[in-house]
Parts: structure tokens; sequence; C-alpha cells
């Protein structure tokens, strides 16, 4: 029996959320900001949160959220994103999205940029994200 206990505390301790079909697209020149999107998939049984965003590629990255408010399109900053046990949240345009703020460097179509997420428990989720021209989307 304890063995059995063991071993699912093992598991449970394995269990990683993804990062999944991660993208960015490519803004106009010389825009000091651009978005990301992806589908963070979490199969394992319990929740978790992200709390924070970063990428060597950028100055700063957050977790934004865009709503309409009275007919305009408003975004804010979101301090957490829970992401259910066993299920999925989508990073999306005009939702949920990364906001990658002041990139280090010119950023091109067909470029695949690092992006690290981070849970409240302290770890932390890797993706690559494929920078996409808007008339490729």
């Amino acid at each position: 029996m304890l063995l059995g206990l063991a071993s699912l505390s093992a598991q449970a301790q394995e269990c990683t959320p993804r990062i999944e079909s991660g993208w960015i697209r490519q803004p106009p020149m010389a825009m000091p900001m651009m978005a990301g999107f992806a589908e963070i998939a979490n199969p394992c049984e319990a929740p978790v949160s992200i709390v924070a965003a970063g990428s060597p590629a950028f100055a700063s990255v957050e977790l934004h959220e865009t709503r309409q408010v009275d007919g305009v399109s408003r975004m804010r900053h979101v301090e957490s994103l829970p992401v259910p046990a066993r299920g999925k949240v989508a990073l999306a345009p005009g939702g949920l999205h990364l906001m990658l703020m002041r990139p280090n460097a010119e950023i091109e179509a067909g470029q695949r940029i690092a992006i690290e997420l981070e849970l409240s428990d302290g770890r932390k989720l890797r993706g690559e994200f494929e920078v996409r021209r808007p008339d490729a989307l």
C-alpha cells in the first residue's frame, strides 16, 4: 500500500503543464510591443497558476487580457492565470495573451523565440514561439 502511495506521489510530482502551439504576431516595423499566443495544457491532477513570464528576447513579458468595455477594447495586466486540472487555457487574439515589450533585437517572421512561464509553485515552463507575419495567420 505504501509503495502505491509513493508511486502516485512520484507521478504527481513528475506531471508538468505544457506550452503548446506558441506563436507571436509580427508587428509593423519599429513597434516596441507585440503579442504572444499559445495553449497552456495542464494534464495534471492539480490546478496550477501562471504568475510571471519572461524571455531573453524582450525587456519585459507580461500576462494581459483584452476585454470589450462599452464597445471599446481595453487591455489589462493579469497578476495570475489559473489553469485547471486536466484542462487548458487559450492565449488567443482578443483575449488572454502575452504582452512582449521592447524586443532586444529585430524580430522577423520565421524566428523561434524562447519564452518562459513561471508557476506559483516556482516551476518554470519553457516554450518556443514562432513569429508569424499578420498575412500568414
